[in-house]
């Protein structure tokens, strides 16, 4: 057979094909169970990406309306589930703001510790999942470890390891243990040279740094037209941070910096997650430095917070007072605020209305992740296939909180 002896045009040298469409998720492991993918291809290329959320909504906010609002903090628990203590801190101070109360001096630097603690066990999961997710498994071990020992501390004062219930309207459940502060210098130091190990094992590493550097890229322009914040947002170059912009607590008495990036791709938000990591631990040794060690932790107001339990146990109006507060729970007078702190994702708010009664009318929260989910889309289209997981990660959705 003789061999075709003619010049082929240009559209005979490509193969034919049509786009194929490609589900990732909810049954994927790097999409948490929580999100579906659809995806348009054209070979490994994405031509389209549409993405599909609501896999875990629990219906949150019309929980809120059932119990006292007290009883809300065990639900706030479970919405960014990586770093409870933060929801715990911004919707106590949403509820404090609409009572128009302040609390001492000592809680609020109690509360500026353990949530700048679990602020950083936010970042070096997201962190360790996504060099986990591109084939380094020995860094996610080494974050996995620091974690737990901040978790020692976290279980130590409030009882739990993850979902710890521990904010109080008008203060904590508890005050700080008698080892308290030189638990946290301890586990700080440890921590800070567990992150430092692991990124020695990626940081250089050829294959890790291609698969982030100029993927996934957004612009300062898109990132706040979609309403980014935290992280994702400072990664494109706009230094915003809650902490910064809008002191709340004690945050103005701090000195610290706000990491940003330039190009918004995964590497920057990588790589402004890790400086994050350092600039709490300065936040934490600054908190430890100025914390009184003497002083009250709650508000001393009968109204809002519960009495000493021997008091209920000795006194009769202790114990009125007492179970009025668990029964009928805290009276907020009517009205409506709008809340808002930096969470691990960027600014988490809370809008409260009252009706005047123990019980909260109508809880309605800004997530910060649901809002950098929504520009997912928009960071895929034209990359491929492979790009998905890291990009993904490097966003650090979290199904409870997206979702509520």
């Amino acid at each position: 057979m003789e061999p075709l002896d003619r010049d082929l045009d240009e559209g005979e040298l490509e193969l034919p094909s049509e786009p194929m469409l490609l589900n990732m998720g909810p049954s994927h492991p790097a999409m948490h169970g929580t999100v579906r993918i659809v995806l348009e291809l054209s070979g490994e290329q994405i031509n389209k990406a549409d993405v599909q959320i609501g896999y875990l909504h629990r219906g949150f906010e019309k929980m809120c309306e059932r119990g006292t609002w007290t009883q809300v903090f065990p639900y706030v628990d479970r919405l960014n589930y990586v770093s409870p203590m933060l929801n715990n801190v911004g919707f106590a101070l949403a509820v404090e703001k609409m009572l128009g109360v302040t609390v001492p001096e000592r809680c609020q630097y109690y509360r500026v510790i353990l949530g700048e603690l679990a602020r950083i066990c936010d970042h070096m999961i997201c962190s360790g999942a996504m060099s986990m997710e591109l084939g380094a498994f020995t860094p996610f071990l080494y974050l996995c470890r620091a974690r737990e020992i901040f978790w020692d501390i976290f279980e130590e004062e409030t009882g739990a390891r993850l979902t710890h219930s521990f904010g109080r309207v008008g203060g904590m459940a508890k005050p700080p243990t008698a080892d308290f502060k030189a638990m946290v210098r301890a586990g700080l130091a440890r921590v800070l040279a567990l992150v430092n190990d692991a990124e020695k094992l990626i940081l250089k590493n050829r294959i890790f740094l291609d698969r982030l550097d100029g993927v996934g890229v957004i612009s300062k322009e898109d990132a706040l037209a979609l309403g980014w914040t935290g992280v994702c947002l400072r990664a494109t170059g706009a230094p915003y941070d809650v902490r910064r912009a809008h002191p709340y607590m004690v945050y103005d008495r701090f000195d610290f910096d706000v990491p940003v990036g330039t190009r918004g791709d995964n590497y920057d938000r990588f790589m402004c997650r890790q400086e994050e990591i350092r600039q709490s631990a300065r936040i934490i040794e600054q908190a430890l430095d100025q914390m009184p060690d003497e002083g009250p932790i709650n508000i001393d107001d009968p109204r809002i917070v519960l009495p000493p339990k021997e008091e209920v146990y000795t006194t009769i109006e202790a114990t009125i007072q007492h179970f009025k507060i668990v029964m009928e729970g805290i009276k907020v007078p009517a009205g409506e605020c709008y809340s808002y702190t930096e969470a691990g994702n960027g600014e988490l708010g809370f809008y409260l209305v009252s009706d005047g009664s123990g019980t909260p009318y109508r809880v309605r929260i800004r997530p910060p992740c649901f809002a950098t989910t929504q520009g997912l889309s928009q960071l895929i289209t034209g990359l491929m296939i492979p790009d998905v997981v890291p990009t993904f990660g490097s966003l650090n959705m979290i199904g409870g909180e997206c979702d509520h």
